[in-house]
């Protein structure tokens, strides 16, 4: 995976005086939301200069325990900063060691004439970032200072003090709208190709398509008088039959599950990204494909990252630990018990579940529970990672082993964390970046299969 593009501000698209020279270095402002996002965001700026508040250091200090995510990246900042200062004075401009880097500097002094405490009629961590801000506004009025944070309000409040303020774009998809889908429906197609297709399971690509397809890219394929499932072996360079397979007693109900199935069913992909609204079947679809497949790895996992309740920690929430994460857990166990009641309590099929978790071969648990793990020969399915920071993703991924294969699941547009969009979650990062490998495939599911009443709610309210 390689690196989005950087902030507006670092490109030519800044939104600058059009009189400014294209020369002119800016100095970016950062918020503590950007560096919990981006731990190696300070690297990110060109050749342009970086500050840091001195409140944005102690938040970040309260962050700096744990082993959540946010931990993580707030660990590896203070280390990043230390490293670069050694015995040298952080509110001096320091060089950012790399090739056409520019200089950071920690802003001791935030106080400025026109003080944000006073016109927002309150005393906060903000104020005081958005008064470092309009502090070197002061200082060095023939540059852009530029305020770069995830948080949209404080945004909101910097440009109503005539700050230029912008997203952190490093991770960022560009156009969630184009996002790739993963499967397309090719009608005219040639019906000697279809029939070639349910005679010998493939085809050349070139009876079906003027230009080569992405690696393991799914297709409806119709002519007059016929339809097919179809995907992209990139392996053998051909179209291939996709048939419509059951796993532990889940069968498919439409096109794009079918080939979501394939996908976690077929052992030359090894990372599957599902994406799709509730109802649509994709973390039953994975769990049940697991679960088909559980003689090949040693365990399979399912996990999903806990996004606490009104933004408080789950220490809020009454009992042991065990008490509080299992409202975190519910779904999975849902779909779990679901698979399960696809067979009678005598047969062996709704034993072997039981055994299954029993013997922890198969386990639900809070992401931040894998994480650090050692993933091999595993089945591991990381539900709602939409709610996951790009950074977050790689590094689950960075941590495959042999014979592990990974599946991801949600949906872009239900984003439970307050500094993530449809654009800068992990799970759309993914999607963008990964599609076209010959280990990857990725399937967007468009239709609600729960109920009818679910599909009322997802289509009408």
């Amino acid at each position: 995976m390689t690196e989005s593009k950087r902030p507006r501000g670092t490109t030519k698209k800044a939104k600058t005086d059009s009189s400014e020279s294209p020369k002119t270095k800016k100095i970016f402002v950062l918020d503590t939301s950007v560096i919990l996002y981006d731990h190696s965001a300070i690297e990110h700026f060109g050749e342009h200069d970086v500050a840091i508040p001195i409140t944005v250091l102690e938040e970040l200090d309260n962050f700096k325990k744990g082993n959540d995510i946010k931990n993580f990246e707030a660990r590896e900042f203070i280390r990043f900063i230390d490293a670069r200062s050694q015995d040298l004075m952080l509110q001096n401009w320091l060089p950012i060691n790399g090739p056409d880097k520019g200089n950071f500097k920690v802003m001791m002094i935030q106080a400025s004439q026109l003080d944000a405490d006073k016109i927002f009629g309150e005393k906060k961590a903000d104020h005081k970032i958005l008064n470092a801000a309009l502090l070197l506004q002061h200082e060095y009025p023939d540059r852009p200072v530029i305020m770069v944070t995830k948080d949209i309000n404080l945004r909101l409040k910097a440009r109503a003090l005539n700050l230029i303020a912008e997203d952190y774009e490093t991770g960022k998809v560009q156009d969630v709208n184009s996002l790739y889908t993963g499967n397309d429906v090719l009608t005219d197609v040639s019906p000697d190709a279809i029939d070639q297709l349910y005679d010998e399971g493939s085809c050349s690509s070139e009876d079906v398509l003027t230009e080569p397809p992405a690696d393991n890219h799914y297709f409806i394929l119709r002519s007059y008088k016929s339809s097919i499932l179809a995907y992209f072996n990139p392996s053998e360079k051909r179209i291939e039959r996709v048939d419509k397979l059951s796993a532990y007693g889940i069968k498919p109900r439409s096109a794009e599950q079918t080939f979501a199935l394939h996908a976690i069913l077929n052992p030359n992909v090894k990372l599957v990204s599902i994406q799709g609204v509730a109802g649509t079947g994709k973390t039953l679809l994975t769990l049940a494909g697991a679960l088909e497949q559980r003689r090949e790895y040693k365990q399979i996992f399912l996990a999903r990252p806990i996004v606490p309740l009104s933004n408080k920690d789950i220490g809020y929430l009454p009992g042991d630990i065990k008490s509080k994460l299992n409202p975190y857990m519910e779904p999975l166990w849902d779909n779990l018990k679901f698979i399960q009641n696809q067979f009678p309590e005598t047969t062996k099929e709704h034993q072997k579940l039981k055994e299954l978790v029993e013997q922890e071969k198969l386990m639900i648990s809070p992401l931040a529970y894998i994480r650090g793990r050692s993933l091999s020969n595993i089945f591991f399915i990381v539900d709602e990672a939409q709610n996951l920071t790009p950074h977050e993703i790689k590094t689950i991924i960075s941590r495959a082993g042999e014979n592990t294969k990974i599946v991801f699941t949600g949906d872009i547009y239900q984003i439970d964390t307050p500094y993530l969009d449809a654009q800068s979650n992990g799970l759309s990062y993914l999607i963008d970046k990964a599609k076209n490998h010959p280990l990857y495939a990725h399937i967007t599911l468009l239709k609600g299969e729960r109920s009818e009443l679910a599909n009322l709610a997802n289509d009408l309210l």
